[in-house]
């Protein structure tokens, strides 16, 4: 268990390392279903997603982790150091700076108040390291509820930039504005 946060009205929200050989088959489900077409792996086989994630695994500037609420899978949550990143070579990267990719999966049931919980807990993971004093993410600028959803959390729109596999949209979430957001000490 890396993390763990008690969540209102939806449950224990749990971060778990991905393991390749075992999370391969749930990954490759989710990873390919039409509505998560922006995560980029649609026509992926299970081999491919296996090799994915154990080359994810292998890098010490990368991680995966499946969430959890009350132990069922419900999405997947990966950090990067964006000097390690195709990311970091189209904008200046800063100290402090955190990158996530994050890909929701929740049942119905867990749909609504899972969107709304996720965003904070794992902003609130990422900084609770104090080297942490800035989020990046670059989601695909046709993603518009991923545009949306970075609004409503707070993150600021930055320019658009064209990476290897798609024309994303620079975004990042500070410290600070999370604190003041949240009402923490982050």
């Amino acid at each position: 268990m890396t993390y763990q946060e008690k969540i209102a009205g939806l449950g224990e929200l749990s971060l778990v390392t991905v393991n390749p050989d075992r999370d391969a088959a749930l990954l490759h489900g989710w990873v390919t279903l039409p509505r998560n077409s922006f995560w980029g792996m649609g026509s992926h086989t299970l081999e491919e997603v296996r090799e994915i994630y154990a080359f994810v695994d292998s890098l010490p500037t990368h991680h995966a982790y499946l969430i959890l609420i009350d132990d069922e899978p419900v999405g997947l949550f990966q950090t990067y150091q964006p000097e390690a990143d195709p990311v970091g070579e189209r904008y200046p990267v800063q100290p402090g700076d955190v990158g996530m990719h994050l890909l929701l999966s929740p049942d119905r049931r867990l749909a609504r108040s899972l969107t709304n919980a996720v965003g904070p807990a794992v902003a609130r993971f990422l900084f609770r390291d104090p080297a942490a004093q800035r989020i990046v993410v670059e989601p695909d600028v046709r993603n518009h509820l991923a545009l949306r959803r970075l609004e409503i959390e707070g993150f600021t729109l930055d320019s658009e930039i064209d990476m290897p596999d798609k024309r994303a949209q620079l975004a990042f979430l500070t410290r600070a504005r999370f604190a003041a957001r949240h009402q923490t000490t982050a």
